[in-house]
């Protein structure tokens, strides 16, 4: 019987072995798998902004799809104060991920904090930088002026009334540089292509998702005769866009130009056309993207500052553009290579706006720019 006893043990404990061994293999197998996780942080507004939140997620998420084992996570501050901001990456860090992508300026303090405290987590901050830069994170800037030059070029190219606007969201130091270049490629196309287009009304919303906002602010500057309005304003450029359609499919002919990314669909109405002239984008999706590629290849630029601008296609309008005619399109690309060889330096504050508009004959004593 004690033999007995004894086999059965034995067999017993070699079982417990196995499925011990079995579930370490599991975990191992399990933990290998995931590579890295990368998490994000939503700015103000929301994750399907359609504009910069939106264009970031989608980058992690199309590296994501191409790196297998590597997760992408967001999550949404309950606020906008840096305590918000450090509770929300706390959370993302609590969950394993060991880069954090941070879009927008407002990050700056919580940045500042995070990368001493967490010297192991890199961070990635857009459109702005940490008071002192640390090893563990890159900073990335675009060159917005440059993109709201080229869309200024074409809103005064294919304006019909000879008015256009522009609306912001928060004024900040990107959506101004977008409001300042739009402004200088209207001067342009004026002095160079002889056009006689004016922006009339140029305004700040103050925040980024108030759409209803928008929509209203919108219907006033095309009250006054605007044709095209360039809208650096995030999800409050969803209502520019759902003004510019309920005007356009009640017969009038009216544009928005998008910002960040390629808004074309956004502006699609029931006939298939879209009311979005072209956008002014920010390759967020390639520098994004990129850092991502670094950090998993070993290779991550930490304690750098990135400049995004024409010369490295971070900046531009759409690769296609319907709503331009080829005629825009030619002269829009070849300010394009002006601006990329330095032929054209575009304004990147309203003391060098004022100079450019003065060199160029533009009167802008009716806009409020600064």
């Amino acid at each position: 019987m004690r033999k007995l006893l004894s086999m059965c043990m034995i067999v017993m404990l070699t079982m417990v072995a196995l499925v011990a061994c079995s579930s370490d293999k599991e975990n191992q197998s399990t933990a290998t798998d995931v590579k890295f996780k990368v998490g994000m942080m939503i700015d103000s507004g929301t994750i399907d902004d359609k504009s910069f939140n939106q264009g970031t997620w989608e980058a992690i998420l199309r590296y994501t799809d191409d790196h297998k084992g590597v997760k992408g996570q967001y999550v949404q501050p309950s606020g906008e104060t840096t305590s918000d901001y450090l509770s929300a990456a706390d959370n993302l860090m609590m969950a394993g991920n060991e880069i954090i992508i941070a879009p927008g300026f407002k990050f700056e303090e919580a940045i500042t904090e995070l990368q001493t405290a967490n010297p192991e987590t890199s961070f990635v901050i857009l459109d702005g930088q940490p008071s002192t830069m640390a090893d563990n994170t890159l900073s990335i800037y675009f060159a917005e002026e440059q993109g709201g030059f080229l869309a200024g070029m074409a809103a005064a190219l294919q304006s019909k009334t000879g008015k256009v606007g522009f609306i912001g969201g928060m004024k900040i130091p990107a959506v101004e540089r977008f409001g300042w270049g739009f402004v200088a490629g209207v001067a342009y196309a004026n002095e160079v292509y002889e056009t006689n287009v004016e922006v009339v009304d140029y305004q700040y919303q103050g925040t980024f998702n108030d759409v209803q906002g928008g929509q209203m602010m919108a219907g006033g500057m095309y009250d006054k005769g605007i044709d095209i309005i360039f809208s650096a304003a995030a999800a409050v450029g969803n209502g520019v866009i759902n003004e510019a359609k309920a005007r356009t499919e009640s017969g009038e002919h009216v544009y928005v130009i998008g910002v960040d990314v390629d808004q074309y669909e956004e502006g699609l109405m029931n006939d298939g056309k879209s009311v979005i002239l072209t956008s002014a984008i920010k390759r967020i999706d390639n520098a994004v993207y990129d850092a991502l590629k670094a950090y998993g290849e070993g290779k991550f630029p930490g304690g750098q500052i990135i400049s995004m601008d024409a010369s490295m296609d971070g900046v531009g309008l759409p690769e296609n553009n319907p709503n331009l005619t080829v005629e825009t399109q030619e002269k829009v690309d070849e300010a394009l290579a002006k601006i990329k060889d330095g032929h054209i330096v575009v304004p990147t504050s309203a003391d060098e706006l004022e100079t450019f508009l003065s060199n160029t004959g533009y009167d802008a004593t009716m806009i409020n720019y600064k």
